[in-house]
């Protein structure tokens, strides 16, 4: 190979991880002008329009998609061959782009980010909307470096490291009447549901226990992110399944009540998920240690803390 198309490979990687010609520059370390009349070339010799405009971003065509697919990996066993640099938080500039809902955002990212101020400061955290159904997508894409997100069955592209498993309880108005500690099973399935729908479906992990049970229940209401459910738990008679992380404040502060679901809710693990290519990268290992410490320790305490609020108050509950 020679050497210009080689370094034609090296833009064409960071275009496409980027998706900006802009952004591609500024990584770089290239004038924008520069990184054009790359591309212009590479359409030249590869006989391919390659990137088509989509608003201030770019898409690659069918072709470009599938000479990445195929260099990618390449390009970064060359790079840490040949450059293999040590990862220092202190002087590194980098930005990490983490797909997460809006539960881990309150949970980690106030922690994460004093923690850069000490020891990264030139490192940027950017939060990407995780919609359970595209997260694989967006690591295979490279719109993301990491998932933060519940596991399944994860492929050979993939890897993940567990975080920790949600514990489930049913939270309501303290005026409704199934707030108390003897809830039953059909009570339970007669009310009005409020789910949190990530992937837009109207049925969850919730429904399918249920109807182990011969039972079905009414979702009145979704929403596809945790932070408006409190509100609108306390101002209606709705009753939701959700993971204590997402509601502990609420229920230590009394805005709204809880009980434990009257079902058995096997927890869906929750961990970091990155693509493959990434397992030697060291700033994501980094960043992977401190979501596992900050995530690790909120979870036990903020369970804790609401189970002793619980019980304080409902001594039945525990028993």
């Amino acid at each position: 190979m020679r050497p210009q198309e080689l370094n034609l490979l090296m833009v064409f990687d960071a275009i496409m991880t980027e998706r900006s010609i802009t952004r591609a520059a500024q990584r770089l370390s290239m004038t924008q002008p520069a990184v054009s009349n790359a591309v212009s070339r590479m359409r030249v010799a590869w006989k391919d329009e390659l990137f088509v405009k989509d608003g201030r971003n770019i898409q690659p065509t069918l072709h470009a998609q599938n000479l990445w697919n195929q260099v990618r990996e390449p390009l970064i066993s060359l790079t840490e061959a040949v450059d293999p640099k040590n990862f220092d938080p202190a002087t590194v500039k980098r930005t990490f782009r983490i797909a997460v809902t809006d539960t881990v955002v309150d949970m980690a990212w106030a922690k994460l980010r004093c923690a850069i101020e000490k020891e990264a400061p030139g490192v940027n955290i950017h939060a990407i909307p995780y919609t359970i159904v595209n997260s694989d997508q967006v690591l295979e894409d490279a719109e993301v470096d990491m998932v933060i997100g519940t596991t399944g069955v994860i492929s050979n592209t993939f890897r993940a490291e567990y975080l920790f498993s949600p514990t489930y309880i049913c939270i309501m108005n303290h005026d409704h009447a199934l707030a108390k500690a003897d809830l039953s099973l059909e009570e339970f399935a007669a009310a009005d549901h409020l789910l949190v729908s990530l992937s837009g479906d109207i049925t969850g992990y919730t429904d399918q226990v249920l109807m182990q049970h011969g039972l079905s229940r009414r979702v009145a209401v979704t929403v596809n992110h945790f932070s408006s459910v409190a509100n609108l738990i306390k101002h209606s008679n709705l009753i939701c399944v959700i993971p204590i992380s997402a509601v502990a404040k609420q229920i230590i502060d009394g805005d709204i009540a809880a009980t434990k679901p009257p079902i058995e809710l096997m927890p869906q693990q929750v961990s970091t998920i990155w693509h493959k290519r990434q397992d030697r990268d060291q700033g994501l290992i980094w960043l992977r240690e401190h979501f596992k410490r900050i995530i690790g320790r909120t979870v036990e305490l903020e369970t804790t803390q609401v189970m002793e609020c619980l019980c304080k108050k409902n001594p039945a509950m525990c028993q």
